[in-house]
């Protein structure tokens, strides 16, 4: 595989980590139902984070994340080199 190729490759997987990580922030919370301190209090409603998903969550942000710098750098290293011509160390005079 080329460097454009594998740099395409990395964006589509950070663009699919990133939607897995809010897939996962999404289904973290939940809301329950609290019941009352006093008698004749009325009940509450609290939202109840699930640590695992959460985790999955942050994970999949850091892959994004690190996929998003790797595939963006290769192609500005790809269109430099293809543009800049030979480098002034291999040319021999």
């Amino acid at each position: 595989m080329n460097d454009r190729a594998v740099a395409v490759v990395q964006l589509i997987v950070a663009v699919a980590a990133a939607v897995g990580c809010v897939l996962s922030w999404l289904s973290a919370r939940s809301l329950e139902v609290v019941a009352p301190i006093i008698e004749g209090e009325p009940t509450k409603s609290t939202t109840v984070y699930d640590p695992p998903m959460m985790a999955l969550a942050f994970l999949l942000a850091a892959v994004a994340g690190v996929a998003v710098v790797s595939g963006v750098a290769r192609l500005r290293r790809r269109d430099r080199r293809r543009y800049r011509g030979p480098s002034p160390l291999t040319t021999v005079p």
